[in-house]
C-alpha cells in the first residue's frame, strides 16, 4: 500500500434517536495502521458510528490526524454484502474500480481480483451470479470487493458473521495479513475475534455510549487462538455481555 495510512479521530457533540441520546460528549480515535475492533451488544450504536466515520451519516467530526480529507481514503464493508444480482461475482468484485474509471489496466484489476477470489475458496464462481451463492459465499465476495479498494482506513461491520468457523478462522487470517499497516475498524459479536485481530479493543455500552478498552495479549495478530490467556479474556467478556443483555431485558427464554 504506497500510501502511509492515518489516525482517525471521531467526536460526537451529540446524537439522539427517537428523543433517546445515543452519543453525548463522545470521543473515539482509531489508531494509524492498526486493527481497532468494537464489541458491544446489537442496537448499541455499533453501526451507526461505523456510518458516521464512512460519512453516511452526519453528526460526528472525522478527521485525519495527517491533515489530509478522509474522502476517497475510505473503503466500507456493510452488514449486508450490497451485491448486485445482475453482476458476476468478478463484476462485483470489480464494480468500484469500473464505476470510478481505473486507472490500471483492466487484465490487472481482472488478475488480481482473480487471485483474491481463488484466495477466498471462490475461484470456480468467477461468473456466478449472486443469487446462486450462499450467504457465507456471498459476504466473501463483499471481503475481495472491499481489499480490491486498496484503501489506507478499512471499516468493516460483521465481516466474517455469515461464515463458518473454518471458513471464518482462515479469512481473519488473509484479512489480518493483507490488511496489516491499513487503518482498520473492524466490529464484531465474537470476543474472540476481536481478541485474536485487534491491537486495540473496546466494549461499547449504555445509552448515551460508553466505551471501556480491554487489554488483548501482547502477542501481534492474528493472536493464537489456543493461547489460554486469550481464551480467559474472552470468558470474561462473554460474561459481561451476557449481564449487559440482561439489564437489557433479554434473558434465555425470554420472548
Amino acid at each position: 500500500m504506497p500510501e502511509r495510512p492515518p489516525g482517525v479521530d471521531v467526536s460526537v457533540a451529540q446524537l439522539a434517536f427517537d428523543a433517546s441520546p445515543l452519543f453525548d460528549s463522545f470521543r473515539f480515535r482509531l489508531e494509524a495502521g492498526r486493527w481497532t475492533c468494537l464489541l458491544g451488544p446489537s442496537g448499541v450504536g455499533k453501526t451507526t458510528l461505523v456510518r458516521l466515520i464512512a460519512g453516511i451519516l452526519e453528526g460526528a467530526s472525522v478527521t485525519a490526524d495527517d491533515g489530509r480529507p478522509l474522502s476517497g481514503r475510505i473503503a466500507w464493508m456493510a452488514q449486508g454484502d450490497l451485491l448486485l444480482p445482475w453482476l458476476s461475482v468478478l463484476e462485483n468484485v470489480l464494480l468500484g474500480h469500473r464505476l470510478r474509471g481505473q486507472r490500471r489496466s483492466r487484465p490487472e484489476l481482472a488478475a488480481r481480483a482473480r487471485e483474491l477470489l481463488v484466495r477466498v475458496g471462490l475461484g470456480e464462481r468467477l461468473d456466478a451470479l449472486p443469487h446462486t451463492l450462499s450467504g457465507g459465499m456471498r459476504q466473501r465476495v463483499a471481503l475481495v470487493r472491499t481489499l480490491m479498494e486498496e484503501r489506507p482506513v478499512v471499516l468493516m461491520d460483521e465481516p466474517f458473521s455469515a461464515l463458518d468457523a473454518v471458513t471464518r478462522f482462515r479469512l481473519q487470517e488473509l484479512a489480518a495479513r493483507l490488511l496489516a499497516r491499513h487503518t482498520v475498524l473492524l466490529v464484531t459479536h465474537s470476543p474472540l475475534e476481536a481478541l485474536r485481530l485487534g491491537h486495540r479493543l473496546w466494549v461499547m455500552t449504555g445509552r448515551p455510549v460508553r466505551l471501556r478498552e480491554v487489554r488483548p495479549p501482547p502477542a501481534q495478530p492474528p493472536r493464537d487462538v489456543t493461547d489460554p490467556a486469550l481464551l480467559r479474556i474472552e470468558g470474561e467478556l462473554l460474561r459481561e455481555l451476557a449481564a449487559g443483555q440482561e439489564v437489557a431485558g433479554w434473558a434465555p427464554g425470554a420472548r
